[in-house]
């Protein structure tokens, strides 16, 4: 059943590249999925066509919601999350393939993604209040910490330790809109930007493209610059909108896997790939990394673009891979 939700619908004058204005029809739909807010947006030929699109988009998010959902105590993931440690889990095919290519991506970024983290929020209690644990507490949840200790045999998984859980907050937003692409590669002449939790999915069909703001990583009301995207993935991680204090010291929600850790705010990284779960996944991986290594790595090691500004104390620095270049349509300022 779908979650709440409303819908507009405009009938705009919307011209492709190169031809003359065509009437067509907007549907704007707003609904909850994911733990986070989604809104939908599906320009097409008939009011029939825009509404029936953005009906299957939803769905679709839902149904991989129900898949990676370490909330839902049914989903398949909680299951495994709550399993016996030795146990072999089965699990559906799509949910093996995600944490096969999790796994992936953890070996390829050095280990600063790393869904296997459940330990470290427990001991961070980041889905509480916060709470700053012992170096004691620490250091056992880092013990119970990594995907060598998640097992994967054939349809199964297995749990390692008692502690070890899975955490799809650095990748379920990037699965959920893979789904939303794979569907929008049969609808060749729709235009539909999808908004899911602030990752984003464009998908201009010939038309136009969309200008995305990029904002500051503190004050994130202000646009520092623009970026022109036919299509492709946005996401952008950092720490100024989730985080706690603790004897005056703010802790930030990214963890750092490898020391158990929160990343220091020290700015914001926005990566653009046509591979929505790319997108997501590296946000948060580059980071990790710090705003040196992200450009290094990302210049050798991924055909994703990557932003990254760095919030110094005279100002910002921004700098971007080569290949971010022809998306900046208006840098408003190289450093503030």
């Amino acid at each position: 059943m779908l979650g709440s939700f409303i819908w507009t619908i405009l009938t705009l004058q919307a011209p492709l590249a190169g031809t003359a204005p065509t009437t067509t029809s907007e549907i704007v739909r707003e609904a909850r999925a994911m733990g986070t807010e989604v809104r939908i947006t599906v320009q097409a030929d008939t009011r029939e066509h825009a509404l029936r699109l953005s009906e299957s988009l939803l769905l679709e998010i839902e149904r991989r919601d129900r898949l990676l959902s370490t909330w839902a105590p049914k989903s398949p993931l909680s299951q495994l999350n709550r399993s016996v440690p030795g146990t072999l889990v089965p699990l559906p095919e799509e949910v093996i393939a995600f944490l096969s290519e999790a796994r992936h991506w953890s070996e390829r970024t050095g280990g600063s993604f790393d869904p296997a983290v459940g330990a470290l929020v427990d001991a961070w209690d980041q889905r509480g209040s916060g709470r700053v644990p012992t170096g004691r507490e620490l250091a056992i949840a880092l013990e119970n910490t990594g995907q060598s200790l998640l097992r994967i045999e054939g349809a199964h998984a297995v749990r390692e330790k008692e502690a070890v859980w899975i955490d799809t907050g650095a990748f379920g937003k990037g699965a959920g809109l893979r789904a939303i692409k794979e569907i929008l590669e049969e609808e060749l002449d729709a235009r539909v930007l999808v908004d899911l939790g602030g990752q984003l999915l464009v998908r201009s069909a010939g038309s136009l493209p969309r200008e995305v703001e990029v904002a500051h990583p503190s004050r994130r009301g202000e646009s520092i610059l623009t970026l022109t995207i036919a299509n492709g993935s946005i996401a952008t991680s950092g720490t100024s909108e989730r985080w706690f204090e603790n004897d005056g010291e703010r802790y930030g929600h990214i963890l750092d896997p490898r020391t158990g850790l929160p990343v220091a705010h020290w700015g914001s990284v926005t990566v653009v790939s046509e591979d929505p779960f790319e997108a997501d996944v590296l946000a948060t991986a580059l980071y990790v990394m710090g705003p040196d290594e992200a450009l290094v790595w990302a210049e050798r090691n991924t055909r994703a673009a990557v932003l990254v500004v760095h919030e110094r104390e005279e100002g910002l620095d921004i700098n971007w891979t080569s290949n971010m270049e022809v998306m900046l349509e208006k840098l408003k300022a190289s450093r503030f």
